[in-house]
């Protein structure tokens, strides 16, 4: 099972270990399109803070976020798993997961990201602010600048299993499996949680119980073949599930996760 995250906006302080070193990130068919955004970027934020906080599409109140990505390369790193916080990371809570499934999440958990296409877990990042929306003035929008390099390490990353995809529009729109990637496509299932008395996507309640369906899935050990068997894996962890089969073959499933309240 691969399990697609987004990031989360708001980023732990970076480590004082060793600094970053591509090419000991995950999917290292990425390194090269890596360095050229970190070298964009770097060199955006060292040159004109003003253009810089435009580019990035940050308030006067987080200005010092340029600051931070001048010294990606000198920057302590610290796990991935460590460096995302926010609500679904709050709620997936890697660092009390027992040693099996801490070993689980680092086999099956990629994040994706404006500025790294995507990394594992437990791969060593600085902290960075650079999201997918962002439109870099020599490489154009990441989102479409990602969709090559992605399309040329996600099938063989997706191995045989199922691909479960909890990220957010802004960050699919960098890989989404196709026809021509063999039967990638119908083993991936998408999930949207919805408040059950309204029907409609509350963020916090999306985003807290995405990061509690991967702490169940990674606590029980579940390794679902395809969308249908997770489906069965999540009802029996005590969600309550709705299923829209894909109206062709060869299409991902998309999946409904009802809540009423997060405990």
């Amino acid at each position: 099972m691969l399990v697609l995250l987004p990031p989360s906006e708001g980023k732990a302080a970076s480590g004082r270990g060793a600094p970053l070193k591509l090419e000991a990130l995950s999917l290292p068919g990425l390194t090269e399109a890596r360095a050229a955004v970190l070298d964009e970027l770097v060199e955006l934020c060292g040159a004109d803070e003003e253009k810089a906080r435009e580019v990035l599409g940050l308030s006067e109140g987080l200005r010092g976020e340029i600051a931070k990505n001048t010294e990606l390369r000198t920057a302590g790193a610290r796990p991935a798993g460590e460096i995302y916080t926010g609500v679904l990371y709050d709620a997936l809570d890697l660092a009390s997961l027992d040693a099996a499934a801490k070993k689980r999440a680092a086999k099956s958990l990629l994040v994706f990201s404006g500025l790294w296409g995507a990394v594992g877990v437990t791969d060593r990042i600085p902290s960075y602010r650079c999201s997918m929306g962002v439109k870099l003035p020599g490489l154009g929008a990441l989102g479409a600048y990602w969709r090559g390099p992605m399309a040329e390490v996600m099938p063989e990353a997706a191995g045989d299993g199922l691909v479960l995809d909890l990220r957010s529009s802004a960050y699919a729109s960098a890989w989404k499996p196709k026809a021509s990637d063999g039967t990638v496509a119908k083993r991936t299932a998408t999930v949207r949680v919805l408040h059950a008395p309204t029907r409609k996507v509350v963020s916090h309640f999306n985003k807290a119980t995405k990061g509690r369906i991967v702490r169940s899935l990674l606590m029980a050990g579940a390794a679902p073949a395809g969308p249908a068997e997770l489906v069965d894996v999540l009802r029996d962890l005590g969600y309550d599930v709705e299923v829209e089969e894909p109206a062709k073959a060869g299409r991902p499933w998309n999946l409904d996760v009802l809540v009423d309240e997060i405990h």
